[in-house]
């Protein structure tokens, strides 16, 4: 019986079929690693800020109403004291916080009307700027509901001491109240009067406009 030889066509043919399946093998060793998990919340520490956080002056913090996701983040600030704006009873879980980081609590509690029942006290807000101004009580937060109008207003007076133009309180006021900017909340700042508070000292302070 006879066996015809492949010719040199169907060998060439044979071996091209046999690179392809070699190529295929091959390319599975430079396939990409799968990519790493990352770790799910609460597997690790989390440094989370509160609602609006942010650095007014040396020692001196703002932001929206902190919760427990937010006290690992709040533990590396080294706070001495906090300001609530706010007139509810602190949450218990808070409390128990400051306890146990020897942090002092002082609340001056102003209510959250919406306008046009805007009222806020003159004189709170001077009170809580004392507490602001002393050293002693630093690094400080100040906080009330979201970090935008009550803590707003004081930080808004507070610049007003350390002789920030209207324009520029103004806007630092605007970028955390957005769009619920009040303008009775930037009367009350415009017509704020600092004068009882100029002979307090501002060491602390970095900031002049």
């Amino acid at each position: 019986m006879k066996v015809d030889k492949p010719n040199q066509e169907e060998r060439n043919d044979q071996m091209c079929r046999r690179i392809e399946v070699d190529v295929v093998v091959d390319q599975r060793d430079f396939l990409s690693p799968e990519p790493e998990l990352l770790p799910v919340a609460g597997e690790d520490l989390s440094f989370i800020p509160p609602l609006n956080f942010s650095m007014v002056d040396n020692g001196v913090f703002r932001s929206g109403f902190p919760d427990s996701a937010n006290f690992s983040f709040l533990q590396t600030l080294g706070l001495r004291s906090i300001i609530c704006m706010c007139p509810e009873p602190y949450p218990e879980a808070n409390m128990e916080f400051l306890k146990s980081n020897g942090i002092r609590l002082f609340q001056f509690g102003i209510e959250g009307y919406k306008e046009p029942f805007v009222n806020i006290p003159e004189d709170t807000i001077r009170e809580a700027l004392k507490v602001v101004l002393d050293v002693k009580n630093h690094p400080v937060l100040i906080h009330c509901k979201r970090g935008k109008h009550r803590t707003g207003c004081l930080v808004g007076c507070l610049r007003k001491l350390q002789r920030w133009c209207l324009s520029s309180i103004f806007d630092e006021y605007q970028r955390f109240a957005a769009a619920k900017a009040r303008v009775s909340d930037q009367r009350f700042m415009e017509l704020f009067d600092t004068s009882s508070l100029k002979h307090l000292p501002m060491s602390f302070s970095c900031s002049k406009r």
